[in-house]
């Protein structure tokens, strides 16, 4: 062992860069990536997420920024790997929160984020939005020079990157899949990722999404030949659902519709905004021009094709208006074929399912994967993976954009290659991912989760508030009011809880009665009897029916 002599200077510690992920990891939705180096902090994403079943009321899901605002003034920059709602629908609610700093993206990434902004009032002057173009290379602060790559995804200007640092390179594969048929000709850049990795790549971030999955997504190109074959094949008008975002299918359908001889008709708010910004930009051209459901009338059927909002069977969407024939102008009829051209997102399947059984009750003809081949993820599967994997030959390795079992799945992926990592994480929301020449691992945890957005409120729903409207939805409410002067007597309103019950109420009614008067004896505070009343009527409702409605307690004095 060599000594040290004595009074030597201490050496220096290594420098190192944490990596703290605070939505999109180990879960899919609401991505926001921070990187910190000293006093510097680059930031990706601001997405936002779509509530579950449970998540009852919530409208939408966006991730906790308290370590952004609490580091407010060490934010440098801003990125943007695409347009998708995970990755930029939470800006509206993140940006007017934190310091003006560039945020650089591709043109019809800024194009959405623009018109996403402008829903909220928030001008151009408030926020600082610089285009990028997808080979170009922006520095931010002193430690960070990113270098965009261009990766095949289900939406145009689709980026990763390579992040070059003080400790090292990173790259990060932004949502991809290896399309080699890609609706607008253009294939990732994977020679900036295996240049890269010849140079040497100390970390590798990549997209988990389909990682469960064996061999090769399917190309654009394929799904759009399976929509063409069904709408050939229809006699009568065709109704076709996908995702807003998804331009390049929306590209695909409209050329599909003008080689079979159907005009197109577009529905739903969304699929106007983003077909209006795409082809602003360049990014989508109509061989003919869109016609109003008003405009179909001196058309036969089989000259006319609908592209409308609905995939998730989202309730005020166009699809599920028709499904249930609440549209305002326009009705399904036998005849008719509708085609979902998307999967459910985890959480949407029952809305899904009722939207197509209630299809199938009308007499439509529904199409919809995987019967027919007329969706494909926008993500890679097992060898696209295991490609990248191969050509950036990462020194360490965080899967990422996944639940965990698609991250589990990926560092097993990653172990099977004649090169693996020396080390994979598997890391959640809130970690603090250290990373140095010669070490990767979690030091520490800052606060991460979820906000929840209902109507204008963000942030006044916790967990709490939903569990009570699931105890509601199963159970019911009980509210009882004792009034205690002149005399004491106790009113009882519930709904969703038993049908009406003149027996029961009354039993109620004594035993909250008797809680009360029984405090009133004993001269307790108001709040004292109040939960005397409460624990009473809980126990007594427990055990007499089995069930735990929601409680409401009032005193009136």
């Amino acid at each position: 062992m060599t000594q040290v002599e004595q009074g030597a200077p201490p050496q220096a510690a290594a420098p190192h860069l944490e990596v703290i992920p605070l939505g999109g990891m180990g879960e899919i939705g609401k991505n926001i990536t921070v990187y910190r180096f000293e006093d510097e902090i680059m930031v990706v994403d601001g997405g936002l997420a779509f509530p579950d079943s449970h998540q009852m009321g919530i409208d939408l899901i966006i991730p906790r920024i308290d370590y952004l605002q609490q580091n407010a003034g060490l934010i440098k920059g801003w990125i943007l790997t695409h347009g998708h709602e995970d990755h930029i629908g939470g800006l509206p609610y993140i940006l007017p929160r934190l310091p003006r700093v560039p945020v650089y993206g591709a043109p019809l990434t800024l194009g959405l984020v623009r018109e996403k902004l402008a829903e909220f009032g928030i001008k151009d002057a408030d926020v600082d939005l610089r285009e990028t173009a997808l080979d170009a290379k922006v520095r931010i602060g002193k430690s960070f020079h990113v270098e965009f790559i261009r990766m095949t995804h289900s939406i145009p200007d689709n980026a990763g990157y390579i992040l070059t640092t003080p400790v090292g390179k990173i790259v990060h594969t932004g949502d991809f899949k290896l399309d080699e048929e890609p609706s607008d000709g253009k294939l990732s850049d994977l020679d900036k990722i295996e240049q890269a990795g010849k140079e040497g790549v100390l970390l590798l971030i990549s997209d988990s999404t389909n990682a469960e999955r064996p061999g090769r997504t399917v190309s654009e190109a394929a799904v759009t030949r399976a929509l063409e074959e069904v709408v050939r094949n229809c006699k009568g008008r065709v109704f076709m659902t996908t995702f807003a975002s998804n331009v390049h299918r929306i590209q695909n359908t409209l050329n599909v519709a003008h080689r079979c001889g159907r005009r197109v008709v577009m529905e739903g708010r969304s699929m106007l905004k983003y077909a209006q910004v795409a082809t602003g930009l360049g990014y989508m051209e109509a061989p003919d021009p869109f016609l109003t459901s008003e405009d179909v009338g001196q058309l036969q059927d089989q000259q006319i094709l609908f592209v409308c909002t609905g995939s998730q069977g989202q309730p005020m969407s166009v699809l599920s208006r028709l499904a249930f024939g609440t549209h305002a102008k326009i009705a399904l009829r036998r005849g008719d074929t509708v085609i979902l051209s998307s999967n459910p997102i985890p959480g949407n399947e029952e809305a899904v399912n009722l939207v197509i059984n209630r299809l199938y009750e009308i007499g439509v003809d529904v199409v919809y994967p995987p019967a027919f081949k007329v969706h494909a993820s926008g993500h890679g599967s097992q060898e696209e993976l295991a490609t990248v994997l191969n050509l950036a030959r990462p020194k360490f390795f965080l899967p990422w954009h996944g639940e965990p079992r698609h991250q589990i799945n990926h560092a097993k992926l990653a172990q099977t290659l004649p090169r693996p990592p020396k080390r994979t994480l598997i890391a959640k929301n809130g970690d603090v991912v250290k990373l140095a020449a010669d070490e990767f691992k979690v030091t520490g945890t800052v606060a991460a989760g979820a906000v929840y957005v209902d109507g204008l409120g963000v942030g006044d729903i916790g967990d709490d508030v939903l569990l009570d409207r699931v105890n509601m939805s199963q159970e019911g409410i009980l509210i009882m009011t004792a009034v205690l002067h002149p005399v004491p007597h106790v009113e009882v309103v519930s709904r969703g809880f038993v049908r009406s019950n003149r027996d029961l109420d009354n039993q109620i009614r004594k035993v909250a009665l008797e809680a009360v008067e029984q405090g009133m004896k004993e001269k307790k505070r108001l709040e004292d009897i109040r939960d005397d009343m409460y624990g009473a009527v809980r126990r007594f409702v427990r055990k007499v029916t089995g069930r735990n409605p929601v409680l409401i307690p009032m005193i009136v004095d």
